[in-house]
């Protein structure tokens, strides 16, 4: 039987490791009794158990509708695949999908060494908002380019009034980028809604009759540290809607290129986009 721990000293490092199993529920019902019996006896490591606990369940709040989503079909697909495909399967439907997952069993990681404090935190829901926003452009192209009579509410005859409303609606100098090069004009524009308030959708078209949108807006203040708006812009590559896009961040403010083209031409277009803005 192992010895009691000090009381007065925090817990050591293999008792660290056992307390993250127990709180990561990695622990046979048998092992788990004994190590809750001798944390009975260790007031600085029943503390610590407590706060790790405490922590989790914030992660598991923050990123409940995560929790709850379905696993997607192509995520299983890949995992039945591999070698350990079932076993990977069942890990996802218990942790309730692989976003989740991931966060999880990070989070934890980070938090049981005290490195996942309120900046981490923020990281983490920046993360989640930036993948709400692309998302929502994606469902805003799927809904709006097969309109045939009505696919923008002011048309690229308006383009100055067009800019300046959806500019006062966003609560920022939009621009329109000329895409007149690559093969694409300006059909028009909207306003749309989005997590983080009023968003705009510009509407492009080339002369096989494909169009992309350019989908803009803030995403949640709230949700980005101040260091975050100074980091370098970077370019993501999205699946995750009925279309592809590619988007960015800058000083908070969103922006999501998106249309049903090869990955290649979604991001020359994307960099020609952004050298414009």
């Amino acid at each position: 039987m192992e010895k009691p721990h000090d009381t007065s000293q925090p817990p050591s490092e293999v008792l660290h490791d056992r307390i993250n199993a127990l709180v990561d529920g990695c622990l046979p019902p048998g092992r788990q009794a004994e190590l809750e019996a001798q944390l009975g006896e260790d007031a600085a490591a029943r503390e610590t158990l407590r706060a790790w606990k405490a922590q989790r369940d914030a992660l598991r709040a923050l990123h409940r509708p995560l929790l709850d989503e379905a696993i997607p079909d192509a995520l299983l697909a890949a995992a039945r695949r591999g070698q350990a495909g079932k076993q990977q399967i069942d890990r996802w439907r218990r942790w309730g999908g692989m976003a989740a997952a991931v966060v999880l069993a990070f989070g934890v990681g980070w938090l049981s060494h005290g490195q996942l404090g309120g900046p981490a935190l923020q990281q983490l829901a920046s993360a989640r908002s930036a993948q709400s926003f692309v998302h929502q452009a994606s469902l805003a192209h799927a809904v709006f380019s097969p309109e045939v009579r009505h696919p923008v509410e002011v048309t690229a005859a308006q383009q100055e009034h067009l800019v300046q409303w959806l500019s006062k609606r966003v609560g920022r100098p939009l621009k329109v980028p000329v895409l007149a090069a690559e093969g694409y004009d300006l059909v028009g524009g909207r306003l749309l809604s989005g997590d983080g308030g009023a968003r705009a959708q510009f509407m492009f078209q080339n002369a096989a009759g494909l169009r992309l949108t350019l989908y803009l807006g803030a995403i949640d203040a709230a949700s980005q540290p101040p260091s975050q708006a100074a980091q370098e812009t970077a370019f993501r590559y999205s699946g995750d809607g009925p279309v592809p896009s590619f988007y960015w961040v800058d000083q908070g403010f969103g922006y999501a290129l998106s249309g049903a083209v090869s990955r290649d031409e979604l991001m020359k277009l994307a960099q020609r986009v952004y050298q414009q803005l």
